[in-house]
């Protein structure tokens, strides 16, 4: 009952885990606003709800930086507040640092990182007035490690983890809880979407994309861990493991990573 007529505010909610955490809140009786690029996409996922729950869509692009202030003005009308902001939306990363261009690394940070602080800073005046709130970052293992070919989508998840970790220090005494999730493989189309070099679309799977974890049971994780206001948790498989080989045996660690090129 945790969830019951909590409003949550999820982007990137039109594909993958955003949409099957949509579902997961729905059922669990949250009143929900979805957001990503696509209408289309997210009236599907609205369609696909319990007919019961109360649902808005709001369409962003998390690039538009300079829109984003309004749209979580938008968010906060429709139901009067957020209680529960869920930052899924991003974009991924397959190619080589060296043949990068600067623009992909600019591209992932925008999205990735500052779209989703601009949202932050946005929805934070309202939930401190309203007695607090929480906030789920949708990261990844590689916001604890870099790994080949995922440079700049590392850098953006670092780079997460040092602000939602300082916010969550800062406003503790404001009742403002931060849940980051940090996820292996899950078999979603994030590789597929993912930038290569040149600003492409990759079009390729990976194959720990494909064994992956299944998005439902991702997201009834996710959100037994946002209702318990845990920190920071690690989901996936084997690849979880080398955050404490990391931590424990860096040495060994750089030899594992820099064989996965």
């Amino acid at each position: 009952m945790y969830y019951k007529n909590k409003i949550v505010w999820i982007t990137g909610a039109s594909t993958g885990v955003g949409e099957h955490l949509a579902y997961a809140f729905s059922e669990a009786g949250a009143k929900l606003i979805i957001s990503a690029r696509r209408l289309s996409e997210l009236e599907r996922v609205k369609n696909n709800c319990k007919k019961e729950t109360e649902i808005r869509i709001l369409q962003l692009d998390l690039e538009k930086h300079d829109e984003l202030p309004e749209k979580a003005k938008e968010a906060e009308k429709f139901f009067g507040q957020i209680d529960i902001l869920f930052h899924n939306g991003g974009i991924s990363q397959r190619s080589l640092l060296k043949d990068t261009s600067f623009d992909v690394d600019k591209r992932l940070m925008n999205i990735n990182y500052f779209g989703s602080v601009c949202i932050t800073k946005a929805v934070l005046p309202g939930m401190i007035k309203n007695g607090g709130g929480q906030i789920a970052v949708m990261s990844s293992l590689t916001g604890k490690f870099g790994a080949p070919l995922r440079s700049a989508y590392a850098a953006s998840k670092h780079a997460l983890h040092g602000f939602y970790d300082t916010l969550r220090a800062e406003l503790y005494r404001e009742n403002i809880s931060v849940t980051i999730i940090c996820s292996g493989y899950i078999r979603t189309n994030i590789a597929v979407n993912a930038l290569i070099e040149n600003g492409q679309a990759n079009n390729n799977n990976d194959s720990g994309i494909k064994n992956g974890m299944n998005p439902k049971v991702f997201a009834k994780k996710a959100l037994a861990d946002i209702s318990k206001k845990k920190q920071e948790v690690l989901y996936g498989g084997s690849e979880r493991f080398g955050v404490y080989i990391k931590r424990f045996f860096p040495l060994l660690f750089s030899k594992i990573i820099r064989n996965k090129v």
